[in-house]
């Protein structure tokens, strides 16, 4: 398992391109840590990010983890980048000759992801257990654990969002290609597929079928946090209106994710398997 793993590594550091993809990657999670220094200081009206209790414990797991999400792309690119150059440098074919069976190299590329999902979890937890305890109103032991299900959310997100690029490597064989047909799948996803069942079946059926979809279920682990602000609820109750959202990381929307995980690494081995390389 180390030594496929290490192959993979090796692969990554030794291409420009990932190397400075995956540096840009963590370097903006870091970033995270300057909403902390976003201030407006104009006539009388000052304004502090820190200031507002985003950074307050258990709600900054729920923030960081949302915003790191949308980060997930800049990976997506090394995923897709990875398998074309296995097919461009023809080293995939190479590896095979040298011992290494088509589920070995599965799952090699899979170690990849499930690795970088977990360092990146891993990241995102320290960046926020940092921010928090510099900026956090509340720093009791029992407070600050609430709230880390955002971060396994975070992890099998990332797990299922990878796995899906993976699979789009190897189906498309390039990456601009294969970045293009995800972008295509997510207008199918959100355009298509939902107005067809809403047309067919009304507004309900469809938000229901959304769900069990890979990119709708990935992104329903995480919801949007911003409506638990508390200036954007007082504005909302000023205007006569309440949220009712469930926050909740619910461990069916979990396993929805897992099912579909399990399916593109399936569908990447499958599709291997066939191909004559």
């Amino acid at each position: 398992m180390l030594r496929l793993l290490q192959i993979e590594f090796i692969k990554l550091w030794n291409n420009r391109a990932s190397k400075i993809l995956i540096i840009s990657y963590f370097t903006l999670l870091l970033c995270m840590a300057l909403l902390a220094a976003i201030k407006f200081d104009i006539g009388p009206v000052k304004f502090h990010i820190a200031d507002q209790g985003v950074f307050n414990f258990p709600y900054i797991w729920h923030l960081n983890t949302w915003i790191a999400g949308g980060l997930k792309l800049f990976f997506a690119i090394v995923i897709v980048s990875m398998m074309a150059n296995e097919y461009s440098n023809k080293t995939i074919k190479q590896n095979l000759i040298d011992g290494l069976s088509k589920k070995e190299f599965i799952a090699s590329k899979f170690l990849t992801v499930f690795t970088f999902s977990l360092i990146s979890t891993l990241f995102v937890f320290l960046v926020s257990l940092v921010l928090g305890l510099i900026y956090s109103d509340y720093t009791e032991i029992s407070i600050i654990l609430s709230g880390l299900e955002y971060l396994v959310a975070y992890f099998f997100k990332l797990l299922g969002f990878f796995s899906f690029c993976l699979f789009l490597g190897i189906l498309v064989k390039r990456s601009a290609f294969a970045l293009g047909f995800l972008i295509v799948w997510f207008a199918i996803e959100n355009l298509a597929l939902r107005f067809l069942v809403w047309w067919l079946a009304g507004s309900e059926a469809s938000a229901t079928f959304m769900k069990y979809l890979p990119l709708e279920s990935m992104s329903n682990l995480i919801k949007e946090p911003v409506s638990r602000f508390k200036a954007v609820q007082s504005v909302v109750a000023q205007m006569g209106e309440e949220f009712n959202k469930d926050y909740n990381v619910h461990f069916h929307e979990i396993l929805i994710v897992l099912c579909w995980t399990a399916i593109f690494i399936y569908l990447s081995y499958a599709l291997l398997k066939r191909r004559d390389l």
